[in-house]
């Protein structure tokens, strides 16, 4: 928001620069030059060969007001966004509603452009259906892998076994046939019956049937032993194989199906309708942001607000505070805001604690948004353009001096009075200030007259002009004890965005 104070840095209790005290002089020259322009316009108050050092003001007690001013725009304090919901870094606005409409449920709203989402909708669909079927397939071999390993352990591992067992049994009773021929074969031979080559031959069929005994027992062995942990090895690794590619295929059906659910919603989120009734705006952008603007053409990203639906009966300003007020403004303080059909009485509400980004667009002034809350009152609509007076500080009864009579020096503040014996220096520790008057703390007293054009004294014009050096070496004693050890800022600063309250030229003239 713009800002139409720019204030000063606020004076230490160091005192004050010779830049700084050359402004004041010039500062000191215009209001003279405002006062004699006043004194032309009232006749009768003063002749123009009283001009000098016989313009005085009468010190009194009375109250001063101290504010800053700062343009504004009104806004909700609370809104209802409208985000957009699609998945993209970026896409075209084909239409959106004007800023300011009253909607109704169901109105549309904004319409993006839906092209890159139908592509993405037939691309992934293909794929869709191709995986599903993978899917589908690779659950079925699960099924056939889950069934193998009991179809083996009950099934062909027993008719291996079975098997083996028969020929065993077959060939332990070859073995006894063998055995019993050979010894019958030995008692013939012993009788005389039967030769000795009979007997070698009975003797090898018992060593054939004994060795296909044993040939059928080792593989009996094998199989418990060895073939049936392999089998099973590789039916339990098929099957975990099975699994994890059904698992493969499954989770990317499932991702590509997800996919196609996406894109059909990104082509629903295209088209953006109200859910309430309501005003809708467009949301502000900040100077330094690089959002594009909500408009037929632009483009727009993934949470990206697109409208706001302000809520009318909670009300504010946004304005942006100097750096050099910021210590002085806290929640609480009143404010008055001029709108452009009626003032209306607010109250600062927050104050940021960290400061807007510095850049061209606001001329690398260190700013602090402030938010103003106002009373609910029908009429307020957003954007309206403020201007917002805060109440700084209020001072009641107090001695008050005009700033034109004012000299700042590197001894500090001066005055000259008017007395019996003509215009006399007077020292002065000074307070708060709305830049028109300042408060006196010490160095005057109600009644005094003083000068309102100082710097028609030679003496003044020496001392403001004096660095600051050559004027602490000469600094008389008594100036040095009338000033205060430790002004704060406030009794130093005059800054140009204080907005005065309204005097009349007349009042500081005698």
């Amino acid at each position: 928001m713009s800002s139409d104070v720019f204030p000063q840095k606020r004076r230490n209790h160091q005192g004050t620069s010779p830049h700084r005290w050359r402004k004041r002089g010039l500062l000191t020259i215009g209001v003279v030059a405002v006062v004699v322009s006043a004194v032309a316009l009232i006749p009768g108050v003063i002749s123009s060969r009283e001009i000098g050092p016989r313009l005085t003001h009468t010190v009194t007690r009375g109250d001063l007001i101290v504010t800053v001013t700062e343009q504004g725009t009104l806004e909700s304090a609370e809104n209802t966004e409208i985000k957009c919901k699609v998945r993209t870094a970026a896409v075209p606005i084909i239409w959106v509603i004007k800023s300011g409409t009253e909607i109704k449920p169901g109105d549309e709203l904004v319409r993006l452009e839906t092209l890159d989402f139908e592509d993405r909708l037939n691309g992934v669909s293909k794929y869709a259906h191709s995986t599903k079927s993978a899917a589908e397939r690779s659950r079925a071999d699960v099924a056939r892998a889950e069934l193998a390993i009991p179809e083996y352990l009950e099934g062909r591992y027993r008719a291996q076994l079975m098997t083996l067992q028969k020929d065993l049994a077959i060939a332990e009773s070859n073995l006894r046939t063998a055995q019993n021929m050979l010894g019958h074969a030995e008692k013939m031979t012993e009788r005389g019956y039967v030769s000795g080559l009979e007997v070698e031959e009975k003797t090898f069929a018992v060593t054939q049937a004994e060795l296909y005994v044993g040939v059928k027992k080792t593989e009996i062995d094998v199989l418990k032993n060895f073939t049936k942990a392999m089998e099973l090895e590789t039916l339990n690794g098929n099957l975990k194989a099975s699994k994890a590619k059904y698992e493969a295929d499954k989770e990317m059906a499932q991702f590509l199906e997800a996919q196609v659910d996406l894109a059909l919603a990104d082509i629903e989120y295209c088209v953006v309708k109200a859910e309430t009734s309501g005003l809708v705006i467009y949301p502000t952008v900040r100077p330094w942001e690089k959002a594009p603007e909500i408009e037929e053409g632009a483009t727009v990203y993934m949470g990206q607000t697109m409208l706001l639906m302000p809520d009318m009966t909670k009300m504010q300003v946004k304005i942006s505070i100097h750096e050099s007020f910021i210590d002085r403004m806290k929640p609480g303080l009143d404010a008055r805001v001029a709108l452009p059909d009626r003032t209306l009485a607010g109250e600062v509400s927050s104050v940021a604690s960290v400061t807007e980004p510095a850049g061209e667009w606001n001329g690398y002034v260190v700013k602090y948004d402030t938010l103003i809350t106002l009373p609910s009152v029908p009429g307020l609509r957003p954007g309206m353009s403020a201007e917002v007076e805060v109440i700084l500080d209020r001072h009641m009864d107090v001695l008050t001096i005009p700033v034109a009579a004012i000299v700042e020096t590197a001894q500090g503040d001066f005055c000259w009075v008017k007395t019996a014996k003509g215009a006399k220096r007077c020292s002065l520790k000074l307070g708060d200030t709305n830049d028109v008057f300042t408060v006196v703390e010490a160095g005057l007293k109600e009644g005094d007259e003083v000068v309102l054009n100082p710097f028609a004294f030679k003496e003044a014009q020496a001392l403001a002009v004096k660095p600051r050096d050559e004027a602490k070496s000469h600094e008389p004693e008594t100036d040095t004890k009338s000033k205060s050890p430790g002004k704060s800022n406030k009794q130093k600063s005059k800054p140009q965005g204080i907005k005065p309250k309204q005097v009349d030229s007349r009042s500081i003239i005698k």
